[in-house]
């Protein structure tokens, strides 16, 4: 597989993020990582958690040439970013892929903004749930693992672009355990780029938003720690529950409990739910709020 090609249309991204701001203490306020150049005009396609309430964004070519960046959309569902060059990147775009014909055991590499590439394989294409209230349906998991996998190229055998990679995780893989790179497939951009270019945002009402982290374990929901001044902790969300009922449907999953908590409405819908507390039942009613009102908004540099 020749790959000199894509990776001319690949470029390392740098954000500096406010000291204040929401996702400061989580993420950091120095975020490197790459992006993908998908239009002739300097878009690049980016994760999201690297340019999530920058209030600076470089670019960075394999010739070493910087340019600045605008933090033009993030797109909480499915994790994509989006930042415009503020002057001529002169890089071709990547052609897409079909993420969804991409088959287990299909050779990919997945390439970085500084010239690492990492032959691998699809492992894997099945749900992902993350504790940060995210869930896809249906995820890309790489082996072997990129050592700088935020915002690489997952990219297919023809050369067109699979994916974008988020995630280092470990993965059981016939009785042992791997390391493996989560991608979030190229298809689920299309539907969203206009209006994620146009309004920076998906003009749709917002999921709602509860501000807790959580885990699965054994299939129960618990909770493991609730954003300062987010819904959970107005309603009393605590470390350690666990969350049987939302709604008063049974929880089945993490990534179930997500769903059922975005069916109740949009952002700012009350959400019931049942928690299991030091062994007790509690009771809970959790007005859900729009996570990217948190959020410090890009502005151009």
């Amino acid at each position: 597989m020749n790959i000199d090609k894509a990776s001319q249309s690949i470029v390392a991204v740098r954000s500096i993020i406010p000291d204040d701001a929401f996702t400061a203490t989580a993420l950091g306020t120095l975020r490197e990582g790459s992006g993908v150049v998908i239009r002739e005009d300097g878009l690049v396609l980016t994760i999201g958690y690297l340019i999530t309430e920058a209030e600076e964004v470089w670019l960075t070519r394999h010739d070493g040439q910087v340019l600045a960046g605008h933090a033009l959309a993030y797109d909480q569902e499915t994790g994509f970013g989006l930042v415009q060059a503020l002057g001529s990147l002169d890089l071709p775009a990547l052609s897409f892929g079909k993420a969804a014909q991409a088959k287990i055991g299909d050779p990919v590499v997945l390439a970085d903004g500084s010239g690492r590439a990492v032959r691998a394989n699809i492992v894997a294409k099945q749900e992902f749930a993350g504790y940060w209230e995210y869930a896809l349906d249906e995820a890309i998991f790489v082996a072997p693992a990129h050592p700088a996998w935020g915002g690489a190229a997952l990219i297919g055998s023809d050369g067109k672009l699979l994916g974008i990679g988020s995630l280092h995780l470990q993965m059981n893989r016939s009785g042992a355990v791997a390391d493996v790179n989560m991608v979030v497939p190229i298809d689920l951009l299309a539907p969203i780029l206009a209006d994620l270019v146009s309004r920076g945002r998906v003009n749709k009402p917002p999921r709602p938003w509860l501000g807790a982290f959580s885990a699965e374990n054994n299939g129960k929901v618990i909770v493991m720690s609730v954003a300062e001044g987010s819904p959970a902790v107005q309603a009393g969300l605590r470390p350690g529950d666990v969350i049987s009922e939302v709604r008063g449907k049974e929880i089945e999953g993490l990534a179930d409990f997500y769903r059922k908590v975005w069916a109740s409405g949009p952002a700012g819908a009350e959400i019931p739910m049942r928690v299991i507390r030091n062994g007790r039942e509690a009771w809970l009613r959790v007005k859900s709020g729009d996570r990217n009102s948190f959020l410090k908004k890009p502005h151009l540099q």
